[in-house]
């Protein structure tokens, strides 16, 4: 992957940065994945044809460098709730995660579905995606690592913990997709009965959610 600038570090100026990423956030949002061309990220972002491809060679360089964005913009999102009590860090993501979102949210989850279903043929999406999935699981696996480590949670396997709730999670949100139905608000309340009500040692009352810090749609 290319990224250009007129600076000795080779990187778009952050502003640039900025703005390119909410583009290609917008026009996935408008046009999905499979329509998706790089005039319509430059229309989205307010920028000119040239000046995306003078930062990035290809379409797929720039999808490659959004799905990082998305990591950096997720780390910043779970900073905002790390001093919160595990169980309701934990509740907040799942809320978050499934029944938190409007209909933009969806439509976002819809592309990034068209996005993961090119990665089995593709290095560049099936690497990015994977780095996506680690910072995921290891988000959740530290929400409950500190939660046994604080007396709040039994002593379990944070990342078996951590994998089980994100397969729900991402079950969920592909059903919602697919076949536009209530399973991401099923799931969420099994979650909240099943997994956390397990998981909590029975001390103190459980918090009320907040808003979440659960995936963007589909990460």
């Amino acid at each position: 992957m290319t990224e250009r600038d007129d600076s000795a570090t080779g990187a778009p100026r952050p502003e640039a940065h900025d703005a390119v990423m909410d583009g290609v956030y917008g026009a996935l949002v408008s046009d999905g994945f499979a329509d998706l061309t790089m005039q319509d990220i430059a229309d989205e972002a307010g920028v000119s044809k040239s000046l995306l491809h003078y930062h990035y060679d290809t379409k797929q360089d720039l999808l490659v460098t959004f799905l990082d964005h998305l990591i950096e913009r997720g780390k910043a999102r779970a900073a905002e709730h790390e001093d919160e009590p595990a169980p309701e860090h934990l509740r907040n993501f799942v809320e978050g995660a499934l029944v938190d979102n409007d209909p933009e949210d969806w439509a976002f989850a819809t592309a990034v579905l068209e996005l993961q279903a090119q990665a089995p043929y593709d290095d560049a999406y099936r690497d990015q995606l994977a780095r996506n999935e680690a910072f995921m699981r290891d988000h959740v696996a530290d929400i409950v690592r500190d939660g046994v480590e604080a007396g709040e949670f039994r002593d379990v396997d944070p990342e078996a913990v951590a994998r089980l709730v994100l397969a729900a999670v991402d079950g969920a949100r592909t059903d919602r997709v697919v076949v536009d139905d209530d399973t991401p608000e099923v799931v969420h309340d099994a979650l909240l009965d099943h997994v956390l009500a397990d998981l909590e040692t029975g001390e103190g009352a459980p918090a009320t959610p907040s808003a979440g810090d659960g995936p963007e749609a589909g990460e």
